[in-house]
């Protein structure tokens, strides 16, 4: 008998997690339908019961939900809760539980792209559930400094706390900087003729990283490359965590030769 699993976000055109978990649940012997939910703010309160209901063994939650949803879960993890984000919903016995995967999964993407934040300063564009799992990952491994930049820094400093928080136009001042973090779907499928920077503010960076994966090279990344910043997109992350969110509803291990096997299919 198949599982049922899936991805609940609000625009899903684009994205390749249907692929992803077909590969790994081909590799783990198993038979699973992996589906693409399209939800409506409104709306997603009744998807997590709906989901549950159906008999759906988990789901991952993309933008603009991973934030929103915890407050339907029965549960959420240590990791989920410390991080204030949910990636990945369990439908277990005991009730619906969160986790985030994300913070595994961007810790491998750095770790595959050779990208070392040990005290080095990084710069977080975009203040939404993704940042949050990316600032926990940077913080408990030794990052020097890190500045958010924000459309709207008033609004942004009531979801991060204690973090300096600039606009988009102050970051011509920024100084002493490593790392540049896109953590906005800026840039991604269809509208990828945008990036949420230009040349001269990523000429400061040696390293810049975009979680987006569709297109491979967003023009974020393309013009980080060209001032010769080594560069890391999406796609290892979103394989990573999709991995670590299958060891959460199958309760066993994926090995890191499958996410390197998977990712090189992509």
């Amino acid at each position: 008998m198949s599982s049922l699993y899936g991805l609940i976000g609000e625009r899903l055109g684009h994205s390749l997690s249907p692929e992803i978990h077909s590969l790994i649940l081909e590799k783990l012997n198993l038979k699973g339908l992996y589906n693409l939910f399209e939800v409506n703010n409104d709306d997603l309160k009744e998807a997590v019961i709906g989901l549950k209901a159906l008999g759906a063994k988990g789901v991952n939650v993309t933008i603009p939900y991973k934030v929103e949803i915890m407050q339907y879960l029965d549960s959420i993890s240590k990791e989920a809760e410390k991080i204030g984000a949910v990636n990945t919903i369990a439908f277990k016995e005991n009730g619906i539980i969160g986790y985030n995967t994300d913070y595994y999964g961007f810790g491998e993407s750095l770790k595959n792209g050779k990208i070392d934040i040990y005290n080095k300063n990084a710069v977080i564009l975009g203040t939404g559930g993704a940042s949050k799992a990316v600032l926990h990952y940077l913080l408990d491994n030794g990052v020097k400094d890190v500045v958010y930049v924000s459309r709207n820094p008033e609004n942004a400093m009531k979801q991060v706390k204690n973090f300096n928080i600039i606009s988009y136009e102050d970051m011509n001042k920024l100084k002493n900087t490593d790392i540049i973090i896109n953590c906005t779907p800026c840039g991604m499928y269809p509208k990828v003729e945008y990036s949420p920077v230009n040349r001269s503010i990523l000429s400061k960076f040696s390293s810049a990283v975009d979680l987006i994966y569709n297109p491979k090279e967003t023009i974020f990344l393309k013009e980080a490359r060209e001032t010769g910043a080594k560069t890391v997109n999406g796609l290892y992350m979103l394989v990573a965590q999709a991995a670590a969110s299958q060891e959460i509803w199958q309760e066993r291990k994926i090995s890191e030769e499958i996410i390197k096997q998977i990712y090189e299919k992509m």
